[in-house]
């Protein structure tokens, strides 16, 4: 749940879009308390379009399924407190920024990914599907073409035209 909620956070979303709550049918003011605190969360935040944001909650679905991510979650008590192969601990700080930083880079080669979908673009026109700055686009397309998720397509005129390959 950490991780979907950063992933809200860096698409833009936001992470008050989504809560989990524990809560015994036996406890039912807290129940109720806790559905009254959801409701006026929601109706702060406002009506929700899933359409209008179809592309990041498609690259936060890809992101989720990435090997990086499933291996870090929940990896965080085992790196922080009985360290890794070499018996090195991580403070959590230093854990919860890599954790973010891993987050961010397959939100981004995810979300590339998403907008490939829709057929051959070229860097500057990913740029302007996804937000992201056509630097960013660049470096996470050179990895996506060694991993072999996307690739070369041809050129419409002189702009190499990119292609999402079957994973």
């Amino acid at each position: 749940m950490k991780m979907v909620e950063t992933l809200l956070d860096i698409c833009g979303i936001g992470r008050r879009r989504m809560a989990l709550r524990w809560v015994s049918a036996a406890e039912g003011q807290l129940f109720a308390d806790t559905v009254k605190e959801l409701t006026k969360s929601t109706q702060e935040l406002g009506p929700f379009d899933a359409q209008e944001h179809r592309l990041q909650l498609a690259a936060i679905e890809g992101a989720l399924k990435s090997p990086r991510i499933r291996w870090l979650t929940g990896m965080d008590r085992h790196l922080t407190e009985r360290g890794n192969v070499y018996n090195e601990k991580i403070d959590l700080e230093t854990f919860q920024k890599m954790e973010r930083e891993v987050a961010e880079d397959e939100y981004q080669k995810a979300l590339l990914l998403e907008a490939l979908r829709e057929g051959p673009l070229s860097v500057r026109e990913m740029a302007a599907r996804t937000g992201l700055p056509v630097y960013t686009v660049s470096l996470k397309l050179n990895d996506l073409e060694r991993r072999g998720l996307a690739d070369l397509k041809g050129f419409e005129g002189s702009t190499p035209k990119f292609i999402r390959l079957a994973a």
